[in-house]
């Protein structure tokens, strides 16, 4: 799940090469630090009850991180997975209450939601790739496409999700919470695509358009598989917003996108492309939610809690980015 470029390190060794095999260590030092430091403002924080609802509540940008870390392996970005995540939350909502919200409804919300957001993906992929517009523009163009699509299913937030699927999300299976089957079935699928031609493909591209395309790679097809893999994981994300709101909001991931890209930049990969991670990026988004937490158990005054996580983050980023280019210098 860690990933490197196609053109090797050469005449590396001691931390150097420790970071260049593992680039999400920065990333666990500092989980590890923001552990202790929520352990001394609240010492309940570091309970299993507590963990556990941080890990649910921060599962959706663990998930929209991955995604992003996909597109970013590429040299590119995706600035709509917010909206996506916004898009598929209101389809699957609306979805289930026409359907009457049992059972057989909900699987099948969830197949259609999956379907819209690989379709998402692949309208990403098409205008970056294939018609060659800036990324950062192009998806910044799309999420609002998707934000309207959203606004137009369900303009105004609220509308419930069937009881079962809240309570299953928040509930608990021979004394599991739920929640980590689903991170135990992310990281099997996290190795499964680590091996995967795709994930080896989108780095090379990212380590050199021209340079994958002179070597006989479909470096447009690659591009928007990327985008379409980004699209999926962020469906995903959706079903854990769905999950942990038991509502549906089509402006619900519109903070989130931006938290995305920060910890895919905490959790060691690079924007340049081409050189990343999947366990850093998940790492970091519960880094961003340990940083939100010791905001709130401070006792920062709530107009000048946003201030302070924004600072913490920018804070935590310049630590990790800062430490993995010494230790790469």
């Amino acid at each position: 799940m860690t990933a490197t470029p196609s053109i090797a390190r050469e005449g590396r060794g001691g931390f150097g090469a420790l970071l260049d095999r593992f680039p999400f260590l920065p990333a666990i030092v500092i989980l590890i630090v923001l552990l202790v430091l929520n352990g001394l403002f609240e010492p309940n924080s570091l309970s299993f009850r507590s963990l556990t609802g941080l890990v649910r509540t921060y599962m959706a940008l663990m998930l929209l991180a991955v995604a992003q870390t996909y597109v970013v392996y590429a040299a590119d970005i995706d600035l709509s997975v917010g909206a996506i995540a916004s898009l598929v939350n209101v389809t699957i909502i609306v979805l289930m209450q026409h359907l009457g919200g049992g059972g057989l409804s909900v699987v099948a919300a969830l197949g259609v939601g999956v379907l819209v957001g690989l379709a998402c993906g692949l309208v990403n992929g098409f205008v970056v790739a294939a018609l060659r517009l800036q990324a950062i523009v192009a998806t910044f163009a799309t999420s609002i496409f998707f934000t309207g699509l959203a606004l137009t299913i369900l303009p105004v937030a609220g509308m419930p999700a069937p009881t079962a699927f809240w309570r299953t999300y928040g509930g608990s299976f021979f004394g599991i919470p739920f929640v980590f089957y689903c991170v135990a079935v992310l990281a099997v699928l996290l190795y499964l695509l680590a091996r995967s031609r795709l994930a080896t493909q989108l780095l090379a591209v990212g380590d050199g358009q021209q340079a994958a395309f002179q070597s006989g790679l479909p470096v447009t097809a690659i591009r928007i598989g990327g985008y379409a893999l980004c699209g999926v994981f962020a469906a995903l994300a959706a079903f854990c917003i769905t999950g942990d709101t038991a509502s549906g909001d089509p402006l619900v991931g519109a903070k989130m996108t931006l938290f995305s890209v920060a910890a895919v930049v905490l959790g060691g990969s690079a924007l340049s492309g081409g050189f990343g991670t999947v366990v850093g990026s998940v790492i970091a988004a519960l880094i961003i939610g340990l940083i939100n937490a010791l905001v709130f158990f401070a006792g920062t005054p709530s107009h000048w809690q946003n201030f302070v996580q924004g600072l913490a983050i920018l804070a935590a980023l310049m630590v990790g980015i800062l430490v993995s280019r010494r230790g790469r210098a």
